[in-house]
């Protein structure tokens, strides 16, 4: 049997010496990878929870701006349909003033014809004939054509209302 040298032992240990060392330099190399992983996974989990916070406190903005648009369209509504329902009644009276004057008017003007035609005044009987025709010609919407004003006349708490 052949014995090996002591060159040979020496440089046997020498690269089984460097090998302890390369697998040593591995193995930590291979835990300094494992931290890095668990530190990044941990980063990671905390950026998406800080991410969903973040969302949340948004959907929570967000969700208490329109509900205050609610509010404000809500409240909005409320006083047009007020404005609305006032013009409406205003209108309404003027209305039925506007058709009790011209009721009245024709009562009138047809008193003062059985008049003519009793006393036998055809002067009289034939103005009062013509008096009628031009007020039935007329319409009490007339005035209502030039909606503008009476928009402003609605819009106006002061405006005064002749009929």
């Amino acid at each position: 049997m052949v014995l090996p040298s002591i060159g040979t032992i020496t440089t046997a240990v020498k690269a089984t010496q460097s090998l302890a060392g390369i697998v040593s330099s591995y193995k930590q190399i291979g835990e300094q990878e494992r931290t890095k992983r668990r530190e990044i996974a941990a980063l990671e989990k905390t950026q998406c929870v800080d991410i969903v916070s973040s969302a949340y406190s948004e959907y929570k903005i967000i969700a208490e701006q329109e509900q205050t648009k609610r509010r404000e369209i809500d409240a909005w509504e409320k006083e047009t349909i007020t404005k609305i329902n006032a013009q409406r009644d205003l209108l309404m009276a003027y209305l039925d003033k506007s058709f009790d004057e011209r009721a009245e008017n024709f009562r009138a003007l047809f008193a003062v014809v059985d008049s003519a035609i009793a006393s036998g005044n055809n002067d009289q009987l034939a103005l009062t004939l013509n008096t009628i025709t031009e007020i039935a010609k007329s319409s009490p919407f007339k005035e209502l054509a030039n909606l503008a004003a009476v928009r402003a006349a609605l819009d106006d708490p002061d405006h005064e209302w002749t009929f």
